[in-house]
């Protein structure tokens, strides 16, 4: 944030604080919601509501909407039910069912009661599609004619259904039985064409997802074709609601968020690390630290049987954290470049095979380059038995550790499992046992140790 809107937050908060009213509309006539939102998240619970409740009621409405879910609930709390009845009413059903989702079933029975029976029924109806579900994510104000009718009687009915507070930029046409039959830009309504069928303007090559489907589909779909909104529809084609580029954008961030916590190990938190307790935390991490422990314990286990070929030769000491290091960091980058290309959908998991080649010829070059750069120095600390030991060793362990990077993920998606699973840690960890085992079998044999 520039250092004018800090300016502008701070004097607005100085305003609200002083019941400068005038003052503090001034000041909100200019602001951005989620510059509003911004200021009123940092604050403490105590000040955040103080300051909630000085906002002019339009403007609460929006700024509730961008807060995190913990501290929408802490507001609530705060407020009258009828003014908590009217903040839950008066947001969008997608952002509504996100808050409801992430509730405990008390605490989402406690707030449904404060609903009226429409906005009820509605957040129900999502919250009965599959969890992390297109259904779920879908908004479902959206703005629909027929196809028999007039341009001119289309729009009448844009401008009703507008007023309701429906979304307008693109208008769907359904038929009776609300089938989905075409999309018209809401520009098409602005020319003189008051006595034309919509049918005869209506665009029919529509890109539609299924509720029941996945919300990173949802996303993939949006990104491949550049919609600015995605119809979702049932198994008979019905309109049930769409999906617009702020909603996937909010998947795409939880999703890059959760890849980039199994990446270090850690399970999706879906807090807000700045309110999640040290016990939560703690549970979160400890699980996986206990496994990579586990499989570190091998390694020690593996070296353990090696100590006579140690004795005989301290100088492997010296070189293993070297070649083990080097087939670990080989396949944390394989590992990070494959889970995200997957990701985003740029590679399917039937994609391995071709790859398989590509990463040989790639693990190969670069074994062969860190082996050649690894081996004058094993020729200046033990002579051209350990340089050609030490070659030969980071030369296999980083083609190994490459490959492992690269199957790792393509083999968790196949067992229908998160390839973000594959971590650096753990592709770390596996690299290094079957790195130690490759080093210190190879120094028994090129050095001929007993």
């Amino acid at each position: 944030m520039d250092g004018d809107h800090t300016h502008d937050l701070e004097q607005l908060i100085a305003r609200l604080e002083g019941n400068d009213r005038a003052g503090a509309a001034a000041h909100l006539e200019v602001m951005r919601t989620q510059d509003i939102a911004a200021a009123v998240a940092g604050l403490d619970a105590d000040t955040r509501g103080a300051l909630f409740d000085r906002l002019p009621a339009e403007r609460q409405v929006a700024v509730f909407a961008e807060l995190d879910h913990d501290q929408q609930v802490d507001l609530l709390d705060r407020q009258a039910p009828d003014h908590a009845r009217y903040l839950l009413s008066a947001m969008p059903p997608d952002d509504l069912t996100g808050l409801l989702e992430d509730l405990p079933v008390a605490e989402v029975r406690r707030l449904l009661r404060l609903l009226p029976f429409r906005s009820i029924r509605r957040a129900l109806t999502l919250l009965g599609y599959p969890e992390e579900s297109c259904g779920r994510l879908m908004t479902t104000t959206v703005v629909t004619v027929r196809p028999d009718w007039t341009m001119g009687r289309a729009l009448d009915e844009v401008r009703a259904q507008a007023e309701q507070g429906q979304t307008a930029n693109l208008v769907y046409v359904t038929d009776e039985e609300g089938v989905l039959q075409g999309v018209l830009p809401l520009k098409y309504f602005l020319r003189q064409e008051a006595d034309r069928r919509v049918a005869e303007r209506m665009n029919t090559a529509l890109v539609t997802i299924d509720a029941n489907e996945p919300q990173e589909e949802g996303l993939r779909v949006i990104r491949d074709y550049d919609v600015a909104a995605l119809p979702v529809v049932n198994e008979d084609r019905e309109l049930l609601g769409i999906i617009t580029v702020d909603d996937v954008l909010d998947v795409e961030e939880e999703e890059t968020t959760e890849d980039f916590q199994r990446m270090a190990s850690l399970g999706p938190l879906n807090l807000n690390l700045r309110s999640a307790s040290p016990g939560l935390l703690y549970r979160k991490r400890v699980g996986w630290l206990l496994v990579l422990i586990a499989l570190n314990l091998v390694g020690g286990i593996i070296i353990s049987g090696f100590e006579d070929a140690i004795e005989a030769v301290v100088v492997l000491v010296f070189f293993l954290p070297l070649i083990i290091d080097g087939g670990g960091n080989a396949g944390t980058q394989s590992a990070t470049l494959m889970i995200r290309s997957l990701a985003t959908g740029d590679l399917r998991p039937g994609d391995w095979i071709k790859l398989w080649g590509k990463e040989l010829l790639v693990a190969g070059a670069l074994g062969l380059t860190m082996g050649v750069a690894v081996s004058a120095l094993g020729l200046w600390r033990g002579g051209a038995d350990v340089a050609m030991l030490i070659a030969l060793a980071m030369f296999i362990v980083v083609m190994m550790g490459s490959l492992l990077g690269m199957l790792l993920p393509f083999i968790l998606s196949r067992l229908n499992l998160d390839p973000a699973t594959a971590s650096a840690p753990l592709v770390t960890s596996i690299a290094d046992v079957v790195g130690i085992t490759i080093y210190f079998s190879l120094a028994m044999i090129i050095l001929g140790i007993q």
